[in-house]
């Protein structure tokens, strides 16, 4: 035994309280030391490059989740930090030195066994990847400021804060839900939220959403884009497969209603009358059947139904694609005197939302299969006036106002088609597409010619205090 260590234990030094009376029960996790005062000599094998603290914190050999350290050397994951245990045998077998617990962020140097004091920014910088948290005043300078914060990756490329590419985990089969991540990050109140809550007691999707969150606006990350693998596996578990498997539904619109109702579920089991969804969201709606009966009914998002798309082939012999407006035609259906022509009912605004969620009917499901509508919807990207096309709740008219901050656009067939989102960043006023890794800034232009397919609108008098 090292002279250093049998010191160690003969100074009857306190153990590591952090797990508790549970942790004395797991031999994984021996009885831990006072923190080294002088540095650590394997710090200059860290490697950052390596490091990637997105996906799920398992072991890479037992796949267990109990006590995992990362190494900082390789970025693989080990369980314990015993004799017993694989991140010890790791450390012996390559010669790696250096882990975090992924807990609390930790370091240790094993299998000397000590926890490590590093006073310069190494460890400092890791931990903020690892897990990073926000104050009150730099989310609202920074974040919400008037200045885009432009960052360089370890890899020498540059990427713009709370817009980064998210890594596709099956492909094309998850683009839906990486758009929608792209556009809830657009709504301050909720992303205000996200990222001051310290989400390590709620909920599954709700902390891995905080989480996910956290690392788009994240400045100090080591790679310009982040990915929703622990997003993907709490929907997934949560939905039961039914969002977020290979096999489950993509549907980018069906995704964000389960999703909304989830987080206002989440927040009613904490005793919360009222949900940061509900806050931003949620408006009221009063359908009136055929004999004048009426009733309020809240909503998340609006529904707008598509005209057919014409039968007949044009001169060309080729397929007409129509063109419909969502300010002359489609909000017509809100306006309390158009009944819908399937239920016969019809339907009046009496609460506006903070952020108004439009969904375009495309998809209708025969016997058969899935059929898309190709119809171009015409709309506006800034100065939505609802008060100028159907009647708004009284004392509403001069605050009807809405700007498009979040696009999300279906291309291809309804099976193998894909998605992605058109976001509007606020501090350099620039619109940009992103789908799965690529971004790209595009024009105000170029986001009304796309078959969009759900559409997230702010208003302008409640854009600070909703």
């Amino acid at each position: 035994m090292p002279p250093r260590k049998r010191a160690r234990e003969a100074s009857g030094e306190p153990v590591d309280t952090e797990e508790g009376s549970a942790r004395a029960r797991d031999s994984t996790e021996p009885p831990s030391t006072t923190a080294r005062s002088a540095p650590c000599p394997y710090l200059d094998t860290v490697n950052l490059a390596n490091l990637d603290f997105d996906f799920e914190k398992r072991c890479a050999v037992s796949l267990s989740p109990v006590h995992v350290y990362g190494c900082l050397v390789c970025g693989k994951y080990f369980a314990g930090r015993g004799k017993n245990t694989h991140a010890y045998a790791h450390a012996l077998e390559c010669g790696h030195h250096v882990f975090m617990r992924l807990a609390d962020g930790a370091a240790w140097c094993l299998p000397d066994g000590y926890e490590v004091v590093d006073e310069g920014t190494t460890l400092s910088r890791i931990r903020d990847v690892l897990a990073p948290t926000y104050a009150k005043k730099y989310v609202e300078e920074e974040i919400e400021g008037a200045r885009p914060m432009w960052r360089r990756a370890l890899d020498g490329t540059e990427f713009l804060v709370g817009v980064v590419g998210l890594n596709a985990i099956w492909s094309k089969r998850d683009d839906g839900v990486s758009a929608v991540l792209q556009s809830l990050n657009r709504v301050a109140p909720l992303r205000r939220a996200l990222l001051l809550d310290d989400a390590r007691e709620r909920e599954d999707v709700y902390r891995a959403l905080a989480d996910i969150t956290k690392k788009i606006w994240n400045a100090r990350n080591f790679k310009g884009h982040s990915s929703p693998h622990e997003f993907m596996q709490a929907v997934r578990n949560r939905s039961k497969d039914a969002f977020g498997a290979e096999t489950g539904n993509h549907d980018a619109a069906q995704f964000l209603r389960w999703l909304l109702n989830e987080l206002i579920r989440d927040e009613k089991k904490r005793g919360e009358k009222r949900s940061v969804i509900q806050s931003c969201f949620q408006g009221e709606v009063e359908i009136i059947d055929d004999s004048s009966a009426s009733r309020a009914s809240p909503f998340l998002m609006l529904s707008m139904d598509l005209p057919n798309a014409p039968l007949f082939q044009d001169v060309m012999e080729k397929n007409i694609i129509p063109q419909v407006s969502l300010e002359r035609a489609l909000l017509k259906k809100f306006d309390g005197v158009t009944a819908d022509p399937k239920t016969r009912r019809r339907f009046k605004i009496t609460k506006l939302p903070n952020y108004l969620i439009v969904n375009y009917s495309r998809f209708t499901k025969n016997n058969f299969f899935v059929e898309k509508n190709p119809t171009i919807v015409t709309f506006p990207t800034r100065g939505l006036n609802l008060a100028d096309h159907i009647p708004v709740p009284r004392g509403d008219e001069n605050s009807a106002t809405y700007d498009l901050i979040a696009n999300i656009v279906h291309d291809g067939a309804p099976d193998d088609g894909s998605y992605r989102a058109m976001v509007y960043h606020a501090p350099d006023k620039n619109w940009y597409e992103t789908q799965d890794l690529r971004v790209a800034e595009v024009l105000p232009q170029q986001v009304n010619l796309t078959e969009t397919y759900v559409q997230i609108y702010e208003r302008r008098d409640k854009r600070r205090d909703a």
